[in-house]
């Protein structure tokens, strides 16, 4: 439903940005570029665990869809129909 991907999308982004803050911060007062990347790596890892899945929580609000319908034209079968004949000119 589109609740449940808007609320994966605000998810990841929130998880994506605060581990980019906490990385940064955490790399620049020990001066080190690797954990800032580790952070962030881990961050997204999480973020990827907790919104690629079919949560029940992004399932909460179903679409209803439309019942299928049927037509007399769409149920002729390939036997009924005359074969075209194609002329040459």
């Amino acid at each position: 439903d589109y609740k449940g991907q808007k609320l994966a999308e605000q998810i990841f982004q929130g998880i994506i940005l605060v581990s980019a803050i906490i990385g940064f911060i955490y790399g620049y007062l020990i001066e080190q570029f690797c954990w800032t990347v580790y952070i962030f790596m881990a961050g997204f890892a999480l973020s990827c665990l907790l919104t690629l899945p079919p949560w029940p929580m992004y399932r909460c609000n179903p679409l209803k869809w439309l019942p299928v319908q049927e037509s007399g034209t769409e149920d002729k079968k390939a036997a009924d129909r005359k074969p075209k004949k194609h002329t040459k000119n």
